[in-house]
C-alpha cells in the first residue's frame, strides 16, 4: 500500500527528522510504500494553509497514495475544525489514516468507527453552517436586501427592433453587451408576452423610418 507521511515543527530551531523516524518505523511495520515525505518546517498548526499539507491533500486527490501517516493530530491541525475537514475529505477519498501518538487507524474496526463519528460531525457541522446561511439570508429579504446578482438592465424594445431589422443573435449580444443567452431569453419573452411583438415592431421601425426626410 502507498503511503504518505506528514510531519510538521511550529518553529525553524526544531527538527522534523524526529518525526520521520517514527513514521518511517511505523510504515516499515506495517509494510507501506512511502511515496513520499511532506513537510512544514516552522508552520503553526493553527494554520489551515500549509505548503507541505496543501501538496499532500492536492496529491490525494489525485490518487498518489492509498494511506496518510501522520505522528499526532496537532500537527496536523490545532483547530478542530480543520481536522474534522482534512479527516472527512480523506475518508471521501477512501484514504487511510493512521496517526502515530493516538494509535488511530481508520483501517481497523476502532479506526472506521472513530471515522464514522468525524463524518457524522462533520456533516452536522455543514447542515448548522447551511441553516446559518439560510436565516441570514431570509432576514436580508425581510429587510429588503437584495440577494444573489443584480438583474441586468435591457432595453427590451430596442433588442426586438434591432432582431426585426434583421440582426443576428451574435450582433445583438455585440450591441447591447450582453450574452447570447440573455438575447435569446429576450426574444422569446417578447414572442410569448403580451407586449410588442417582433412582427409589430418591424412595423413601427418601417413606419419610423418612412416618416424620415428622403426617405
Amino acid at each position: 500500500m502507498k503511503a504518505a507521511l506528514y510531519c510538521r515543527v511550529s518553529t525553524v530551531d526544531q527538527h522534523p527528522e524526529t518525526q520521520e523516524l517514527d513514521l518511517r518505523q511505523l510504515a516499515a511495520q506495517r509494510g507501506f510504500e512511502i511515496v513520499e515525505v511532506y513537510t512544514d518546517h516552522g508552520y503553526s498548526g493553527a494554520r489551515a494553509r500549509r505548503p507541505g499539507l496543501d501538496r499532500l491533500m492536492s496529491d490525494a486527490r489525485h490518487g498518489r497514495f492509498q494511506v496518510v501517516v501522520c505522528w499526532a493530530f496537532d500537527r496536523l491541525a490545532r483547530s478542530v475544525t480543520h481536522l474534522l475537514q482534512v479527516l472527512d475529505e480523506l475518508n471521501r477519498l477512501n484514504i487511510q489514516f493512521v496517526s502515530f501518538r493516538e494509535q488511530i487507524d481508520s483501517g481497523g474496526p476502532l479506526g472506521r468507527a472513530f471515522i464514522t463519528i468525524i463524518g457524522a460531525i462533520a456533516e452536522l457541522e455543514r447542515s448548522l453552517i447551511i441553516e446559518r446561511v439560510k436565516a441570514g439570508m431570509r432576514r436580508a429579504r425581510l429587510e429588503g436586501t437584495h440577494i444573489g446578482r443584480r438583474p441586468l438592465e435591457l432595453d427590451r424594445e430596442a433588442i426586438l427592433r434591432d432582431r426585426a431589422r434583421g440582426l443576428s443573435l451574435g450582433q445583438l449580444a455585440k450591441t447591447h453587451r450582453i450574452s447570447r443567452t440573455s438575447v435569446a431569453r429576450v426574444l422569446k419573452q417578447g414572442q410569448l408576452s403580451g407586449g410588442l411583438h417582433i412582427k409589430e415592431v418591424a412595423d413601427a421601425a418601417g413606419a419610423g423610418a418612412a416618416a424620415l426626410p428622403g426617405a
